[in-house]
Parts: C-alpha cells; structure tokens; sequence
C-alpha cells in the first residue's frame, strides 16, 4: 500500500526511526482504505498523503518525551495520532475515544489486525471527563480543527496533574495560545511550550504542549454545546 521504504527515509529525515513498526504502518494503511470504501474516516487515501499527513504527522507527536504511560487520544477519528503512537511507543497504555459507532468499529477491526491492545471508549470528551475517565491519563491528545481553548476544556479534565495535554495544530498558534490561556489555567493546565515542523510539501505542524499543574475544578468540563458555543476565557 505504502512505499515502505520512502516511508522509512522520510522518517529518517525527522530524526525518526521506524523500522520496527513499517511492516504495520502499511498494513494499517491498507485497512484504512480498504474499510474507507464502506465508511467515511478519512479523505487522504493516496499512499505518499497517507505516509506525510497521517503517519509522519502522528509521529512526530509519538516522539515526543512527555508521551508515555496512558495515553487518551480523543476524538482519534480512524485513529490518529493514538494507533500511530502505540505502533511505535508499544509500551504506551493506549484510550481511543470516539463517539461515532462506525468509527468504533474500524478502530477496534484495526487494533485487532494490527495485533495491539487499546481501550475503546465510545463516548464524547466531556461526557468521559464526568465519569471513571476523568484525571486518569498521563496524556491527552486531540487532533482536531476546533479552537485550543474549546479542546482543552474537553481534554485537560482527563489529564491526571503532572501529565500533559498536547494539540496537534496545522497552522501558527500564536492567537490561538493567547486566547486560550486564561481557560488552560482555570481548568489546572499551563502552557508550556510549542514544538514546529514543517512537512515534506511545506505544511506546518505544530504541538502545543500543556502540562497539568492542578486538578480541574469539579464544574469543568460543562456541556458540549455550552464549551462550543461560549468558550472559557
């Protein structure tokens, strides 16, 4: 599916090795777009978008230091970056969150084809933060389009203090940062940091690392559409 070899090289040219996981990365590849023909889960589905947009993307959050122990990757959608993450990280204790059923499945078709454990929970973040889920994790992640002070208000509540919560953004996050900061520090986070990359056709990626100082007060995270709609400042 993959060119496994031009996979490999690229990875290289990150700093990244990836011999270990390359016989599973494309097979993961071949599942998504197999399984992509009955379900929407993704629209890059050419073997060089699926190796620079979603692999070489998940792994340059799977690198990162701070990501070890359990890990959350919330709203995972078909699996980004967390399945990544596990493939190369084995030793991570791996929560796919989802609240689409058919996404579920695929999640669950995938991990067992790929032949690595995770905990599949069908739910939505702030629904998850008000139960057994709540300050469990080491790590929450969120790949997603949504603003970083609405992600995390549905993150940083699943984060155990002294864990971090970090955003996979596309774009510069400057705005985005001094936005947020305020609603990261009512629910108990700190802006740490920010690690940029730059993609193979020239795309910025930028993690957004928040660490978990306190514990998020008991009346966050509120409702979904109250979150979305009036934002924490």
């Amino acid at each position: 599916m993959i060119d496994k070899q031009r996979m490999v090289q690229t990875a290289q040219q990150y700093g990244i090795e990836i011999a270990h996981c390359i016989d599973q990365l494309d097979l993961y590849a071949q599942m998504l777009v197999e399984y992509n023909e009955k379900v929407n889960l993704t629209a890059i589905t050419d073997p060089k978008g699926i190796e620079e947009k979603h692999f070489l993307d998940s792994l340059l959050f799977a690198t990162q230091p701070q990501v070890q122990g359990k890990l959350v990757d919330v709203g995972t959608g078909a699996g980004f970056p967390g399945i990544v993450a596990k493939l190369y990280k084995p030793e991570l204790q791996l929560t796919l969150m989802e609240p689409t059923g058919k996404r579920v499945e695929f999640l669950k078709f995938a991990c067992e084809g790929l032949g690595i454990q995770a905990e599949f929970v069908k739910e939505r973040a702030e629904e998850a933060a008000r139960k057994q889920w709540r300050e469990k994790f080491d790590v929450a992640s969120a790949r997603a389009v949504a603003g970083l002070n609405i992600l995390s208000e549905y993150c940083l509540p699943l984060v155990k203090p002294e864990g971090w919560f970090i955003a996979m953004k596309a774009a510069d996050t400057t705005a985005e940062k001094a936005e947020a900061g305020g609603a990261i520090k009512k629910l108990g986070g700190k802006l740490q940091n920010t690690v940029e990359t730059t993609l193979p056709d020239g795309s910025v990626r930028t993690l957004v690392m928040c660490k978990k100082i306190s514990q998020t007060p008991p009346q966050y995270p509120r409702n979904g559409g109250k979150i979305s709609k009036s934002p924490l400042k």
